[in-house]
């Protein structure tokens, strides 16, 4: 069966389409809702409140475009809600430098990428995986935060200095180890 006919078939609420549904983007969605939670329950919880969202708003995909990326968005838009318009999104007033971040991908794995990205502070998190993550612009993501593109850019940097530290500590680690 073809991805419009479960489309299809979930608008007229078939349990045997949602089941096809998510069986075709549980694992894709569930990737996206790690980015945006701060551990793995939180992303499951996020991933069954988004499947919910998604079965039910499917009347509202007309077809036009292209279904994942609408319902990715719904994906992130949920897990985005529980921080919407908290207070510690604020500007921090610190002249950070832009950070590049530079990783060997032999001595890092991708495990250990996303699980420092989890241990971000939540505002840095959630910047830092809708602009660097997800692509959206400065603007795009003060939008969805409801916060100035300031905040955005500072949340950024500092993010990319958490990490960039903590990147160089594990090479550190991982240097000496090797050395004995």
């Amino acid at each position: 069966m073809g991805l419009d006919q479960i489309i299809n078939d979930c608008k007229k609420n078939y349990p045997k389409a949602q089941e096809q549904l998510y069986q075709l983007f549980a694992k894709k969605f569930f990737g996206v809702c790690l980015k945006y939670s701060s551990n793995y329950a939180d992303a499951q919880d996020n991933l069954q409140d988004g499947f919910l969202i998604i079965f039910r708003k499917i009347e509202q995909f007309s077809g036009k475009g292209s279904f994942e990326g609408w319902a990715k968005r719904i994906m992130i838009n949920n897990a985005l809600q529980k921080y919407r318009g908290v207070r510690y999104m604020e500007v921090i007033n610190e002249n950070i430098p832009d950070t590049a971040i530079e990783v060997d991908d032999e001595n890092i794995s991708i495990d250990y990428l996303m699980q420092i990205i989890q241990e971000l502070p939540d505002q840095y998190r959630l910047v830092f995986s809708l602009y660097v993550l997800d692509g959206y612009s400065h603007k795009e993501v003060a939008e969805m935060l409801k916060i100035t593109t300031g905040t955005t850019k500072s949340n950024l940097a500092r993010a990319r200095l958490i990490l960039k530290e903590k990147i160089e500590a594990y090479t550190r680690i991982e240097i000496k180890s090797l050395a004995k």
